[in-house]
């Protein structure tokens, strides 16, 4: 299975690694920097990378890549989504997982490895077992750990680990027991230069944060489960159930998980939440060219569009460019030709837009193509696949929790072609 683990930062120094069956030289790591140099995007490294004795398996979050060397095949999501689990503890023990959370709690970082993984196979991945194994760091534990030498091993074993509920911990009382549910969709979307979609699919996400008294037995159901396609599921969730009748019965783990992720694909008519009209033209044996951009909402049902970032990777022949928006800032790089408009919140009564023009070098041809303009944006309390809770019913304790439910619709790659 998984035999080393390597963590790499944005500039390419390996600066942790950590060996579970056998030692593995640093240097089936340059394998990985080859790929790396050739791919013209940080996250468009291929995930998986065959070499002569080993397999590579790398995912990369906060700008960190977590490579996973292997020496047998084994099914490379079962290793990837291990990845996934090993940020997601590190951002629930560290607050942030980034390189500077991992260095100040190194001695964490290997004793929540060594415990996740046994002889290089999975064994407690779940939150609730880990923080009973591993205390969470604190600056009082931390400093008490340096003058007396100790660990934040625990020293006994959970209590869920041989439960039938090995992701919830028994005897968990709250004073205040309430459950709150995150719906975060992400859309991701390439509109042709006429507006039309020429691709648009939905990743979205359910969070949840629970914290209820005891042994709780949780149903949600949806008002419209039909269009959820491919859908994942935490280990809690009762699969057949979900099967017969489309609503999901589980136990739910105390604290901070991710319910499910599913798919709605380009089938199911994804609504695009912003149209852009544009007008970039160069002239040929012109040394400018006309630059006018203008945004707005559409299909949000009257939700507004917020924190919108407007870039674009503008031709090489582009000197500098003179432009005034009507709302938020610019910036033009002039040395990788990156314009970046802030526009902040749309205001459907005053449409942003971002005019002026561009200069050009002396003597330099019309640029063969158009450039396109990627759009980043949030959308508070909407999903938009339309996805809706219907309702939560709780089972098994007498108390009655407060629930909420929350909604919102990002930007994945929305990309507009001009």
């Amino acid at each position: 299975m998984i035999h080393s683990l390597f963590l790499i930062n944005a500039s390419g120094d390996i600066f942790l690694e950590k060996h579970w069956k056998s030692v593995v030289s640093r240097s089936v790591c340059d394998y990985f920097f080859e790929a790396q140099e050739r791919a013209t995007e940080p996250e468009n490294v291929p995930p998986v990378i065959s070499t002569p004795h080993h397999y590579l398996i790398s995912v990369l979050r906060h700008r960190i890549y977590f490579v996973a060397v292997i020496q047998s095949e084994v099914p490379p999501l079962f290793v990837i989504e291990f990845l996934h689990r090993v940020v997601d503890t590190f951002q629930d023990y560290f607050g942030v997982c980034t390189e500077a959370a991992i260095k100040d709690n190194v001695v964490v970082v290997y004793e929540l490895l060594e415990e996740m993984l046994d002889n290089g196979f999975p064994l407690a991945t779940e939150s609730n077992i880990l923080k009973e194994l591993i205390k969470p760091p604190t600056i009082l534990r931390t400093m008490v750990n340096t003058i007396t030498g100790s660990t934040n091993v625990g020293e006994q074993l959970p209590t869920g680990q041989l439960s039938v509920v090995p992701w919830r911990r028994t005897g968990v009382k709250y004073t205040n027991n309430e459950a709150y549910f995150d719906v975060v969709e992400e859309i991701d979307a390439i509109i042709d230069k006429s507006g039309s979609t020429i691709t648009a699919e939905i990743q979205g996400v359910i969070d949840a944060c629970v914290k209820l008294t005891g042994m709780p037995d949780l149903t949600l159901s949806f008002m419209n489960p039909r269009l959820l396609d491919d859908v994942s599921f935490h280990p809690c969730v009762r699969f057949k159930r979900w099967e017969a009748e489309r609503i999901l019965s589980f136990i739910p783990p105390d604290g901070n998980f991710r319910l499910l992720s599913y798919h709605v694909s380009s089938q199911n008519l994804v609504a695009i939440p912003v149209y852009v009209k544009h007008n970039i033209t160069f002239r040929e044996g012109s040394s400018q060219g006309r630059f006018d951009l203008t945004l707005g909402p559409k299909q949000t049902m009257g939700k507004a569009v917020e924190s919108v970032l407007v870039s674009s990777q503008l031709p090489r022949g582009v000197l500098n460019a003179n432009l005034n928006p009507s709302q938020g800032t610019y910036t033009f790089d002039p040395v990788t030709k990156l314009l970046t408009w802030d526009v902040g919140k749309i205001n459907p009564q005053k449409l942003p837009s971002l005019k002026g023009t561009m200069n050009l070098q002396a003597g330099a041809s019309k640029p063969d193509e158009n450039p396109t303009i990627n759009i980043q944006f949030k959308i508070q309390q909407m999903a938009i696949s339309g996805l809706k809770v219907n309702r939560l019913d709780m089972y098994g304790e007498k108390y009655k929790p407060f629930k909420g439910i929350k909604y919102m619709t990002k930007a994945g790659k929305f990309q507009v072609r001009t």
